[in-house]
């Protein structure tokens, strides 16, 4: 119970109003539509896309509100979903379950559940999976803004 709390917690501290709830107003509508349907998003296998090194599921795909993002990245024994890399966007990751190799310009710590990590924009970084379990990490991280498509859930 204490770790979907603590969860919560941080999403809430580290997330900006509008990840955690679809405003309406990117949807086309008045903010006193907002409803509770439309501010929950439920894991679910059937939502899951497969990458090279296991699945992810985006809570707040990059069509959501400004281009802000939350994904669930599940990798197994050993993989990483890809090589060190940059990008002009900072981001964050938030270890969940597993044993993760975090990679930053050079430099590399092995962390646990609970942790954050932070890229800093044109930062060379890079996580993977460094325990015999699976590797369940959060990412959180702002692209440019991508027009709305639907007026559907997150």
């Amino acid at each position: 119970m204490i770790r979907p709390l603590l969860l919560l917690l941080v999403l809430l501290a580290i997330a900006p109003p509008g990840v955690i709830c679809q405003s309406n107003a990117a949807a086309g509508r008045s903010d006193a539509a907002w409803t509770i349907d439309r501010c929950v998003n439920s894991f679910s296998m059937a939502g899951i896309e497969s990458t090279k090194a296991g699945y992810q599921y985006w809570f707040a795909d990059k069509s959501f509100l400004d281009g802000r993002t939350l994904k669930l990245s599940v990798v197994r024994a050993g993989a990483a979903t890809h090589a060190p890399h940059t990008h002009a966007e900072d981001e964050f990751f938030f270890v969940l379950d597993g044993s993760a190799e975090f990679i930053l310009n050079g430099d590399s710590m092995k962390v646990g559940p609970m942790t954050s990590l932070y890229c800093p924009p044109q930062s060379m970084h890079g996580i993977r999976n460094a325990g015999d379990t699976e590797l369940k990490y959060l990412v959180i991280k702002k692209y440019d803004l991508v027009p709305h498509e639907s007026t559907s859930k997150p």
